[in-house]
This record gives C-alpha cells, structure tokens and sequence, in this order.
C-alpha cells in the first residue's frame, strides 16, 4: 500500500506566508491604490441547523479562526459594511476571507445585510459557500421539481466530477458514498438538478437523477454578478462520511487553499497485552473466567495468548498495508511461560527476532492493576478500605517498579522502545467510575520516579488530553473487538450478552441506557454475526475517526490477532475502505505514541491562543503574515511549492502543504509559487460597487427540510 505516513507530526518550521493575489484590472484599480488586506479568517452566519454547524466544526478542529454569528441570538451583531472592512493604516481591510451562510440568502425580503454581503464579496472577491439550499435558478440550478429530484438520497454512490477532481476535491479517487445506517431513518436529503442554460455553473460533485438518464448537483461552483459561490444541495450533520469526505475540499474551496490550521486523516492502532495471555470469555457463564466479571472461583480460566504463526502474519499484513502496529508488551508473561515450559517461549523467541518490525510501548511487568487496591470478593469490584475507611492505594514504588521492570527486560531483549511512552493495564492508576473517580495519588509520583511523558487513557471515560505527574495522557478509542474473544463465536455472543435486553438473554445494559447505540433488537447469528454486523459497524466508527483529522490511537489486543485473528477484518476495512476513497497523495497517518501527543498538544496550545485573540493572520498582495505569542506554534495550510527562504515549507499532502511554524512572536515570510491558484473575479480595494443581481428574498424555511436524522458520534458511548 501507498498511503501511509510514519513520520512526525506535522513539519516544524518558521512561517510567514507569501500569497499571490489576482493582479487588478486597470478598469477597476488606480496605480496609487494600496492592495487590500484581507483577514485570514471565515465568517460563519448560522441559523442552527446541522449544516453550517458541521462547517464551524470542520474549521474548529482544524484551527482555522472563523467568527460565527447566530442568526436567531436577539444580541448578535449587525452585518453590515463596518462589520466586514474597514480601514487599517490607511489601507482598505477585509475582515473575512470567506463567507458562510445557511443558504444562498437567509435574511428576509430586501436585508439589508444580505446586501451588504453581497457588496462586500464583490469589492473584495470573497467567495461565498451555501452550507445547504434548494436548487432554484436563484443558485443557477433548475428546480428540482420536475426536471430533477428532491428527496432521501441514502446509500446512493454520488461521484467527484472532473472539475471537481482538477479544483477543490483533487484528493478524492472519485466515490462519495452516502451512508445508509437505518432502514427506518431518513438520514440524507437531497435536492439534485442540472445547471439552468447559460448559467455559469459548474458541477464539483454529483449523483444520478433517480428515473432520468442524466445527473445532477450536489455541491457546484456559481459565479454570477462578481461573485462566487459554492452551492451545496444536500443537508449533512459533522459526523456524516459523504461531510467528512467532502469537508476539506469546502474549507480548500472557500480560502483558495491558503489558510491557518491543518487536516490530515490518522489511523494507529495499539496491540496490548503482547507477550501476556488474554482470558477467555465463557459462553455458557455469561463471563470470564479469572477476571473480576466472574464470581470468585467461577469458571476455569482457558487463556488466550498469540503464537509464532501470529507473528509472521502480522508482519505480512503489515508490509502489505505499509502500516504499523504499535506492540505494548508485559515481560511476565514470557518470564513465567518459559518458568512453566522448561524455559522454552516460541512467542517470545519469535517477536524478539522481528522485534524491529514493530514499535513497542511500555505495557508494565504483570500488568497489575495500579490504582486502588481491588476487592474482587464482589462484582463488580469496589476499591478496599484502610481501617479508617479511607482507600487503600497501590502504593509509589509497587508502581514504578511494574513500570521499570518492564522496562529492563524490554531493553535487554533490544525492543526499540521510547522509554518515555506508557500504558499501564487496564490504564489503570487513572480514574474510573464509579469504583475510583480519582486517580491513584501514587501515580503522578511514580510516572515522574521513572521518567513516563506520555501517559495512555481510555478516550472512552479520560477523552481530554491532562497532566498526571511529570505525564501528559493520550486518550485511545477502545475498539469493539474484545480483549476476552479468540473466535468471532465468542465475540459475538458476548457481543448479543451486553447488547440485547434481559428477555433475549443479555445483560441488559442497553436498557439501562437506552441511548447506546450499539443496541440490538434481536441477537446476531454466532455464525455470521461477525462478519455481517460487527465487522460493517467497527469498520464505519473507525474510518470516522479516521476521516474527522482525529489522531488519538485505537486499541485492541494481542488475543485479537491470535486464533480466528478476528481483528483483521476491521482492520481491512478501514484501511480498504480508504483507499478506494483517497488519492495516493492523501495517505493515512501513521504516528507513534509521542508523536501523536506532542501533535495533541500542539493543537491545545494553538486554539488557546486563537480563542484568546492572540493570533493575527492577513494577506496584502502577494504576502500573508501570521503572527502568535512565543512559544505558541503556528498551524498552517498553503499551496504546493510554498518555501521560505529558498526551504520549502511543511509537508506534501492533499496537494497542498502543511506544518507546524515556530514564530517565536515574530512574523516570517513564505513564497508562493507563482502557479498557485488565486481568486479568480478582481479586487476592487476602494469603494463600493453597484449591488446588481443581489438575492431579493430569503430561502423559505419550509423548503429546507431537516432531512438528516440526530446522531451522537460513534463511540461516544464507549
């Protein structure tokens, strides 16, 4: 495979951007106008609704500063022409340098705001993006009644068109699949229609008209009356796959790809338990025997643990995949099978031989339960007491010595370790309702006793990257591949026990909690459950997290690749599934524990200052400067052959560059080559043009349908 990124985050170096903008036609400019600046910022005008909320999110997320004004606040500010430009140093200003509305005009009949929009993007050429509206000649589209479609477009296969693969959407192969999670659920409307004749429109991305041999629009470029907008007909919400597939290209679209902040699709997948042996689910107890689900002497423990044929496969599905697993390992479990096997591991023998094949994490010697000393007399287990009732902690040294145990041995056997990386088992020490809703007081004293910066916790209840001792954590998405399943049969029915209600057998949970999403209405088929249900499910909340520029690791476990190696198949999938969506030159990222902490933090500190209004970024001419407090990194997305100095700037990817800048509170400049796209109508740097062609009516509230069911991100309950 092609598509996959190990290296650091995202480039370190110095930036100040260098833009090219349109030269100005002698009709509109005088020789003594002083070039514009325009604010690298995007105005998002909201009502509410799914889809300019997905857009805001989009621009959050990857550090793009945007200004949102809420339509339905009585206290939002008034847009007019002092809200969008003014004058700064005697130089004309543009305050955005994109607008975002909820569709083409969402103001009433005659607004004056809307025109006053409208006059802004035509004297600064500022492209204007529909976030969702109906197809009309008003956005250069036939009506979708009776030329076209209006309604539920679930599971249709919609296709990047060749203008949209040479603009905004290049880093698409060309499918953009919409999903179909529900029979029951209407999660997509959409409104698809041809360009009016003689309409300047141009299809980016478009799907068959059910019942017509022709196709239609779902998100086009209009240029009409000096401007430029981006109409898009389908209604989304941020956690969709067809937004997640298309966000980068809107953001590409609206700041000619020249903006702050950056987005990158990271995938890393951490193997825990290595060397040790996972206990085994039992299907006629309901759980698992030696673990703590089980009463005290339940059951007869029957370990699941890999062999050296695991091995070999995992290293040939990795050189297959160009991806690598991250092995966080427990030393005791080799130390005490060679103790029973008259010193003999084949497991262990094998995985030090292809060590290198692998990056290793500290997964501590035993893989104790670090934090308040258990008493597994009940279930589920509760903290034990002191005799003064208070509890009873697993104490500094016990913990740093699980931590530099591992270590050594891991040393010994010459894994290529960061010593600085650690997931303790169970990510245990840290808190956990509703048993230890505090961490172990010992731990911060130990994690700095042995050196630990990076500190792994379940994203699933710890999802906010903190501080415990001298380390900061790097929350992980729990998989639904269980620790406790060698075989898909086991998976599943342990899969319908917690998903399906009393009656049917199951534990009940769901009814507990009626808002997981995961629930059933009627048990899977051990046979085919895997593969039909399970597999589709893991695979879709993976890629999500993939495609939503997210790079907190998963976890699985070393039981997981051993066996029926039940893990492969999602592992497949997401893989698979990007592949087919992505072009080679937006491949996975593939980053180590460090490195996706150091990129975590990076972000924290960089939206920090953005919400502080510490960051300043503009363009005049041919020069963006972006300026941030010392020690703050700049974030950073621009054309392909940007450099600095005669250096090229960040890193390839998308068809773009991007990087992390250390500006150390100083502005620096990057050139921009000369090929670089540039918006396309004039600038206009002083007065105010004539408003000609401008929206007279706002889009009726009732021919916007919600069209997309409410849902919680994948996960979420996990």
């Amino acid at each position: 495979m092609k598509r996959t990124i190990r290296t650091t985050a995202l480039v370190v170096g110095a930036l100040m951007a260098t833009i090219g903008l349109p030269a100005l036609p002698a009709a509109t400019a005088q020789a003594d106008d002083p070039a514009p600046r325009v604010d690298l910022r995007v105005l998002v005008v909201s009502d509410g609704g799914p889809s300019t909320d997905a857009i805001a999110a989009e621009l959050e997320n990857a550090g793009t500063p945007y200004t949102e004004v809420e339509l339905q606040d009585p206290d939002r500010a008034v847009i007019n022409a002092g809200f969008l430009a003014d004058t700064t140093d005697g130089r004309p200003r543009a305050k955005y340098q994109a607008v975002v509305l909820p569709n083409d005009n969402p103001f009433p009949t005659g607004s004056a705001e809307m025109a006053a929009i409208v006059a802004y993007e035509q004297a600064y050429s500022i492209p204007q993006v529909d976030a969702y509206t109906y197809a009309r000649p008003q956005v250069g589209l036939n009506a979708a009644v009776g030329t076209g479609y209006a309604g539920n477009i679930d599971g249709v296969r919609a296709e990047v068109t060749q203008a949209g693969k040479a603009g905004p959407f290049g880093y698409l192969e060309g499918a953009v699949p919409f999903e179909d999670n529900s029979p029951t659920v209407g999660e997509s409307y959409a409104y698809l229609s041809t360009p009016v004749a003689g309409a300047a429109f141009t299809p980016y991305v478009q799907a068959a008209i059910p019942g017509r041999p022709t196709k239609g629009s779902l998100v086009g470029e209009y240029r009409h009356d000096g401007r430029r907008e981006l109409v898009v007909t389908f209604v989304y919400n941020r956690y969709q796959q067809q937004y997640r597939l298309l966000a980068r290209g809107i953001v590409e679209w609206m700041t000619g790809g020249v903006h702050l902040g950056a987005d990158r699709n990271y995938f890393a997948v951490h193997v825990d338990d290595v060397l040790a042996a996972d206990d085994r689910w039992d299907t006629v107890l309901d759980c698992t025997p030696g673990d703590v689900d089980c009463q005290p002497g339940e059951g007869t423990p029957n370990p699941i643990r890999m062999a050296p044929a695991d091995v070999d496969h995992a290293t040939a599905w990795q050189n297959g995949r160009d991806f690598t697993f991250d092995f966080a390992y427990n030393a005791s479990g080799t130390v005490d099978h060679r103790e029973d096997n008259g010193g003999q591991d084949p497991l262990a023998d094998k995985l030090i031989a292809d060590r290198d094949q692998f990056r290793w994490i500290n997964h501590t010697y035993t893989h104790a339960f670090l934090g308040c000393v258990q008493d597994t007399s009940v279930v589920p287990w509760k903290c034990a007491s002191n005799a003064d009732g208070s509890t009873r902690w697993v104490g500094r040294n016990e913990i740093a010595d699980e931590i530099a145990t591992n270590e050594a041995w891991g040393v010994s056997a010459g894994l290529p370790l960061r010593r600085e990386e650690l997931v303790t088992g169970e990510h245990s020490g840290l808190k956990v309702t509703p048993q230890q809703p505090v961490d172990n007081p010992n731990l911060g004293l130990a994690l700095a006793d042995t050196d630990i910066e990076w500190l792994g916790s379940d994203n699933s209840r710890d999802p906010v990257q903190r501080q415990v001792g001298t380390a900061t954590t790097i929350s992980r998405y729990p998989m639904n591949v269980f620790y406790n399943a060698g075989r898909e049969a086991e998976q599943v029915d342990e899969y319908n026990w917690i998903y399906t209600g009393r009656a049917q057998g199951g534990s009940g949970i769901c009814e507990d909690n009626p808002a997981t999403s995961t629930c059933l209405a009627a048990p899977l088929d051990l046979a085919t459950g895997y593969t039909e249900h399970i597999v589709p499910l893991e695979t879709r909340i993976a890629l999500g997290h993939v495609l939503s520029n997210d790079p907190k690791p998963h976890f699985i476990h070393q039981s997981n690749l051993a066996e029926d190696r039940i893990a492969y198949p999602v592992l497949d999938g997401v893989l698979g599934e990007y592949d087919d969506l992505f072009t080679a030159d937006t491949p996975v990222v593939n980053l180590r524990m460090k490195d996706i902490g150091v990129e975590m933090q990076r972000r924290a500190t960089w939206r920090a200052a953005l919400d502080a209004g510490q960051v300043t970024a503009y363009r005049i001419g041919d020069s963006v400067t972006v300026q941030a407090p010392g020690g703050v990194a700049i974030a950073a997305t621009m054309p392909a052959g940007t450099q600095h100095g005669g250096t090229g700037f960040g890193a390839p990817y998308a068809g773009k560059v991007s990087g992390w800048a250390s500006a150390e509170g100083l502005p620096y400049a990057l050139d921009l080559p000369t090929s670089a796209g540039s918006p396309a109508a004039a600038v206009r740097p002083h007065g105010t043009p004539a408003v000609t062609g401008a929206p007279t009516g706002a889009v009726p509230r009732t021919e916007v349908p919600s069209g997309v069911a409410a849902r919680v991100p994948y996960g979420a309950e996990r």
